[in-house]
């Protein structure tokens, strides 16, 4: 097992790539804190995970809330006695051309897409400093965060911050032996902030196939695992080779 005695923080991990990510971390000897907004999402991932096995615990958190996430900590570390391992996923979209997006709008995605990710991670490189033993981090970026779209305008914004935000805090972060990278997935599963998965969406890519959730969740278990110990502050695409053949992401 790959992970074991670790335990890690999964944000979004209620539905499809965090779930994924949850339950494949578990089986590979991680203790995870299942952290989603949706509680009977979370415990329900939560008791699947036990039921096989596992090891985990759902948590109540908005992330919008600094001081929601910094209970959260908290409460994974008084839980399971350590915090190794964060994966900043959860986010959310506006689909929304510039002049149709209000202001509030488009701080509500800054504020779970960006800011979030940035907070979550502050917080936990703090417990990790104060144990001494280090951890990993890892942010969920997106190929919308490398090219402009006509349908989406502050979730691109973000996108592009969270690939920065893990390069800034790699550098930040490595003196602590804190490890930080970052995945770029591009249409995985379902639409972010929706519940159905349509496989026939259309997709371009290489692989001819639409991204599954455990296809990201296998490149994020990687990128916390020792066979990636020498990757730091690094951009991980799990795209299908969409990005190698694409103008943009519209």
């Amino acid at each position: 097992m790959k992970l074991t005695n670790q335990v890690a923080i999964i944000t979004g991990a209620g539905r499809n790539i965090g779930e994924d990510t949850a339950k494949l971390f578990a089986r590979e000897g991680a203790s995870v804190a299942v952290v989603d907004l949706d509680k009977t999402r979370g415990d329900k991932v939560a008791a699947e995970i036990n039921a096989a096995g596992g090891k985990a615990k759902a948590f109540v958190c908005d992330v919008a809330k600094e001081e929601d996430i910094i209970k959260c900590v908290n409460d994974v570390v008084a839980a399971f006695g350590r915090l190794d391992i964060l994966v900043n996923n959860a986010a959310i979209s506006d689909n929304k051309n510039m002049f149709d997006i209000t202001t509030e709008e488009w701080n509500r995605v800054l504020a779970i897409t960006l800011t979030a990710p940035f907070l979550f991670s502050k917080h936990a490189a703090k417990a990790m400093i104060a144990a001494g033993h280090g951890g990993k981090i890892v942010l969920v970026s997106s190929t919308s965060g490398y090219y402009g779209r006509d349908r989406a305008i502050a979730y691109t914004s973000a996108k592009g911050g969270v690939i920065n935000l893990s390069r800034s805090l790699s550098v930040q972060l490595a003196p602590h032996k804190i490890r930080v990278n970052s995945v770029v997935p591009n249409k995985i599963g379902s639409p972010v902030g929706k519940e159905e998965f349509d496989p026939t969406r259309p997709v371009v890519n290489l692989a001819g196939r639409p991204g599954l959730p455990i296809d990201l969740a296998r490149a994020v278990l990687f990128l916390v695992s020792d066979e990636s110990e020498f990757i730091v502050g690094a951009e991980l695409f799990v795209d299908g080779g969409c990005s190698v053949l694409m103008p943009g992401n519209s």
